[in-house]
């Protein structure tokens, strides 16, 4: 499976992605994030789902914008590129993998800021081609294993969280995560985009033991000190005053 989140903040993009690959029972690491460049910007491509279907899309879409007269000026164009792309991948191929039991199920996560957006820009896009934009009342799209990250952005993301804190919060989704399943791991790939330039790096879960290990101590000194008066009358006087956790 997948884990890609991407964050649009008033300072700008964070996306992760993970790299595991499960086939049966064969685990391999394969980068699902990808960037890419046209008319002199960068923007980044996340994707879950087919490989191949992927593969395919982004190779059409790489071509297309090679030889496109002028240059596209807003992401959206490309956006909209790629979901073209994707619809024909689904007519030439939909079949086929019907037929051998498999799903069109690609979704994908681009983002950057081409020459004429004002802003950094953040699109999901859906399967069937067409695509949402992030904006200020939902800043966050996640894609692949959906269920165990989303609640922390939810509950903690908005429009006007430092990007720092943005990083943080795309780590810790990812980290709920990996810690209920099995095909979502390190290493991850993160992309930041800020002041117009894209800086990506690699992480090992060496480089944030010290992180999921702070933040799962604190999980736990919260729930030491979570009031529990409310308890009581299930619980008794005990859930009032905490003898229960000695």
């Amino acid at each position: 499976m997948t884990f890609c989140v991407g964050l649009r903040v008033a300072d700008g993009l964070v996306a992760l992605a993970d790299t595991q690959i499960v086939r049966g029972g064969e685990v391999s690491s394969k980068a699902k994030l990808s960037l890419h460049e046209h008319d002199g910007r960068c923007f980044f491509v996340m994707t879950s789902g087919l490989r191949s279907v992927r593969d395919k899309a982004v190779v059409r879409l790489e071509e297309q914008l090679a030889t496109h007269d002028p240059p596209h000026r807003r992401l959206h164009h490309i956006v909209t590129a790629f979901g073209d792309e994707l619809k024909r991948v689904r007519t030439e191929d939909g079949p086929s993998l019907q037929d051998g039991g498999l799903h069109f199920n690609l979704h994908a996560i681009i983002g950057g800021q081409l020459v004429d957006d004002d802003t950094p820009q953040l699109f999901m896009v859906y399967p069937e081609g067409n695509w949402v934009l992030a904006t200020d009342d939902a800043p966050s799209f996640v894609i692949g294993r959906t269920s165990y990250g989303k609640p922390i952005l939810d509950r903690l993301l908005a429009a006007d969280t430092q990007l720092s804190h943005a990083v943080s919060l795309a780590f810790l989704a990812f980290d709920a995560t990996r810690a209920s399943v099995v095909d979502v791991e390190f290493p991850i790939d993160v992309v930041v985009l800020r002041d117009g330039e894209l800086r990506t790096h690699r992480f090992t879960s060496d480089d944030l033991d010290a992180a999921s290990s702070f933040w799962h101590n604190q999980l736990r000194v919260a729930l030491a000190e979570l009031p529990t008066a409310w308890a009581e009358p299930i619980l008794g006087a005990a859930a009032h005053d905490g003898s229960e956790m000695r």
